[in-house]
């Protein structure tokens, strides 16, 4: 048994050793080569930028959001079936093991079992002594497995139960923040029906940036959940990678709204590292208190945009109390160069990064942990429309 366990720790130790090869840390090219992605996406953006308000960003913005929510809505309602499927199985397979454990218990109570003790005093030899003590060890670590699969499957359900609430409570959030901003694009296409001498072309046009402007949103979060794998294969912290360093923090928005509010912002990153952590920490500090929709108290209960205004608030920062309004304030970042403290806009709402691919924010109606004002990772857990950078 020694020899097994022991051979099956060395090959162990072997898939290890082959798995932290394979997954060692990227390359300077491998840097340079992400670095040139970003920089290409950004130049796209700014180019895309300057066309979308020509013709009328509030519009353009409102397509993009309802394309990437209803792409969310499709990629979460797949994770949500899926999550469903492996629930049930692990249910079923919780439920075979508690039958095999009571029918073990039953045949143990029915045929009775000698205590070691008796065991060892009806031996007629040493042989026979160890024999039964191998025996009885048998049976104990027999049992004892049992009773750990069983544990190990019964912790593995609760993870999925935990797993499907939250997909289905995400889902839900999504679904109402589509139904949300259908309604914002039927009230503004109302009013530019009658302002717009050409409205069928511009209105073909808008819908044309938009679908370009989303390519480039897809291509940014595909280059930072590429920097997020191998960041976690090479053992690094997620979103402390170099990537995306060498390009302007300040330029390339991948806003779809290019002025800035500039209030409370300064150019420099150094100071923005310093002063972000603080807003980062700050935020941190009222996980688990509720959602509220409207709220903006960090204690009593705040919305998406209602937390995080609140956050800067206590800083000296005013911002707007919506989660689009914030897509504009202080300076963009790209989103392989996010620091603590920047605030993270996602298609109907906001959140703060407090690094290590995390973000702190109030989501949803829904109990803690799956609603209120937690910790969510990957910070990419959506769609990422524009990082600012306030300070």
């Amino acid at each position: 048994m020694k020899k097994k366990i022991i051979s099956l720790f060395l090959a162990l130790t072997v898939i290890v050793g082959s798995s932290q090869v394979v997954g060692a840390a990227p390359t300077k090219s491998d840097l340079d080569a992400a670095n040139a992605q970003i920089s290409s996406i950004e130049s796209k953006q700014k180019s895309l930028q300057k066309e979308i308000d020509a013709l009328d960003s509030e519009l353009v913005q409102l397509l993009v959001d309802i394309d990437v929510i209803q792409d969310e809505i499709t990629e979460k309602k797949a994770e949500l079936q899926k999550a469903q499927a492996d629930l049930k199985a692990a249910q079923e397979k919780e439920q075979q093991q508690y039958e095999d454990m009571k029918t073990r218990i039953k045949y143990m109570y029915e045929n009775g079992n000698t205590s070691i003790m008796t065991a060892l005093l009806e031996s007629d030899s040493i042989v026979d002594v160890i024999n039964k003590v191998s025996y009885f060890n048998d049976i104990y670590d027999y049992d004892r497995q049992l009773l750990t699969e069983y544990q190990s499957t019964k912790a593995e359900v609760e993870t999925l139960v935990n797993q499907v609430q939250e997909d289905q409570a995400e889902l839900e959030e999504n679904q109402a923040s589509l139904k949300e901003q259908q309604s914002s694009l039927k009230s503004t296409l109302s009013s530019k029906q009658s302002q717009m001498d050409n409205y069928d072309s511009q209105l073909a046009e808008a819908k044309q940036l938009a679908a370009e402007y989303k390519e480039t949103i897809e291509a940014q979060n595909a280059v930072y959940a590429q920097q997020v794998s191998n960041s976690s294969s090479s053992g690094t912290s997620a979103g402390a990678s170099s990537i995306g360093s060498s390009s302007s923090s300040s330029k390339g928005s991948s806003s779809s709204n290019s002025s800035s509010s500039n209030k409370g912002s300064s150019s420099g990153t150094t100071s923005g590292s310093k002063s972000g952590q603080a807003v980062a920490n700050y935020a941190s500090q009222f996980v688990g208190n509720p959602y509220k929709w409207g709220g903006t108290s960090l204690t009593n209960g705040a919305d998406c945009s209602g937390f995080v205004m609140s956050v800067y608030a206590h800083f000296g920062v005013s911002l707007p109390h919506s989660s689009g309004g914030m897509r504009s304030v202080g300076h963009s970042v790209s989103v392989s160069n996010m620091q603590p403290g920047d605030i993270i806009c996602y298609s109907g709402h906001v959140a703060i990064y407090v690094g290590n691919n995390t973000v702190v924010h109030a989501s949803n109606s829904a109990p803690y942990p799956k609603g209120g004002i937690k910790y969510t990772s990957p910070a990419n857990y959506k769609s990422i429309i524009t990082v600012r950078r306030v300070f």
